[in-house]
C-alpha cells in the first residue's frame, strides 16, 4: 500500500496559491537540496486539475539543473483526479475521473512506495475530509501575501492527533513541520 504525502509551500499567513509570486527570494541552496530530496524520493505523483495545467506546461520543457526535479517529475508516474480534463498529454499520466476520494483511496491500495501531492489545493482539501494522507510537509515561508487560496480555508474538516515528527529551519527563514495523522 501506497503512503501519501502532501508536500505545501505556505505563506505564515497560510497563503498557498501563486507560490512562484513569493516564494523565490527565499529559495537558498539548502533548500533547494531538501526540494530536490524531496521529489526525487516520491515514486509518483498526484496532482489537482489546476497544479497539473501549471505542471504540464512547464517541466517537459524544463532544462535539468543537476537537481533530479525535471527527470524525476517528467519520468515518474502522474494521476492527475478531474472529471473536466478530457485527455492527460504529459508522458505517464493515468487521468483519472469520478469519485475523488475513492480514486485516490484505490491508487493507495493498488500502487506502493511514497505518492506525492504538490499544491492542488482543492484536492489536498478533498484528502484531508477523507483521511487519505499519511503525512504533511507544510514548508513555511517568512512573508505575509494577506489574500489567496489557503490550504485551511474556513470550514476545513478540523484535524486533530497530528504527531509532529519534524522540524527544520532553512538558512533563509523557511520552517519545515512534518506532521503524521495519529488517529487518536
Amino acid at each position: 500500500m501506497a503512503k501519501l504525502l502532501l508536500a505545501e509551500f505556505l505563506t505564515l499567513d497560510g497563503v498557498m496559491e501563486a507560490p512562484e509570486k513569493w516564494q523565490f527570494p527565499y529559495f537558498g541552496p539548502d533548500f533547494g537540496q531538501y526540494s530536490s530530496e524531496a521529489i526525487n524520493a516520491c515514486d509518483s505523483f498526484l496532482l489537482g486539475r489546476v497544479t497539473y495545467d501549471i505542471f504540464a506546461n512547464a517541466w517537459p520543457n524544463a532544462p535539468e539543473d543537476g537537481s533530479g526535479i525535471s527527470t524525476k517529475l517528467n519520468a515518474a508516474p502522474k494521476f492527475v483526479v478531474s472529471n473536466t480534463l478530457e485527455k492527460a498529454d504529459w508522458n505517464n499520466t493515468t487521468l483519472l475521473k469520478g469519485d475523488a476520494a475513492e480514486n485516490v483511496r484505490k491508487l493507495k491500495e493498488q500502487e506502493s512506495g511514497l505518492i506525492g501531492v504538490n499544491g492542488s489545493g482543492k484536492l489536498a482539501r478533498t484528502l484531508m475530509e477523507n483521511q487519505l494522507i499519511d503525512e504533511y510537509a507544510l514548508m513555511v515561508h517568512p512573508v505575509v501575501v494577506g489574500n489567496g487560496q489557503r490550504l485551511f480555508e474556513d470550514g476545513t474538516v478540523p484535524l486533530s492527533g497530528l504527531e509532529l515528527v519534524e522540524t527544520r529551519t532553512f538558512n533563509t527563514g523557511i520552517v519545515l513541520l512534518v506532521y503524521r495523522p495519529t488517529g487518536k
